[in-house]
């Protein structure tokens, strides 16, 4: 094989390995869990010049949660989704005094939900905690 050929066949190559997608393969978390993790430019974008981590969680029908995402690094936004991608709940701010994000939401039937963090007005992100609660009933 003359040189030319192989430097050829090594581009096309590693043009084809870069051209493959990762599979979309949200980290899976448990209810009453605190992740401490950092959101970058390598997660998935939101189209809002922002990023976005998705956490798997498997819940009950009328479970009831916390979910609070803190940052000082950005402008956190925390979204509940089902397996479809439907929103259940979203919260940006807080408070008029925070960035942090706060829901709670009842979980209508069993099944696998998506937490979605994200940073809000272009962030790139930086370090974050997601805490996911289960509340309990008061009798």
């Amino acid at each position: 094989m003359r040189p030319w050929s192989l430097l050829l066949a090594s581009c096309l190559w590693f043009i084809a390995g870069a051209a493959i997608a990762q599979p979309y393969k949200p980290i899976p978390i448990t209810g009453g869990s605190e992740v401490k993790d950092t959101l970058s430019d390598k997660d998935i974008p939101t189209g809002q010049r922002g990023f976005a981590r998705d956490y798997a969680i498997s819940l009950e029908a009328e479970d009831r949660l916390e979910i609070s995402v803190t940052s000082s690094a950005f402008d956190t936004v925390v979204t509940l989704m089902d397996k479809n991608g439907n929103s259940i709940a979203e919260n940006d701010d807080a408070g008029a005094d925070t960035t942090n994000s706060l829901l709670f939401a009842r979980i209508p039937q069993s099944g696998t939900y998506i937490v979605r963090v994200q940073s809000f007005g272009g962030s790139r992100g930086g370090k974050f905690t997601l805490k996911v609660t289960k509340l309990r009933p008061v009798n």
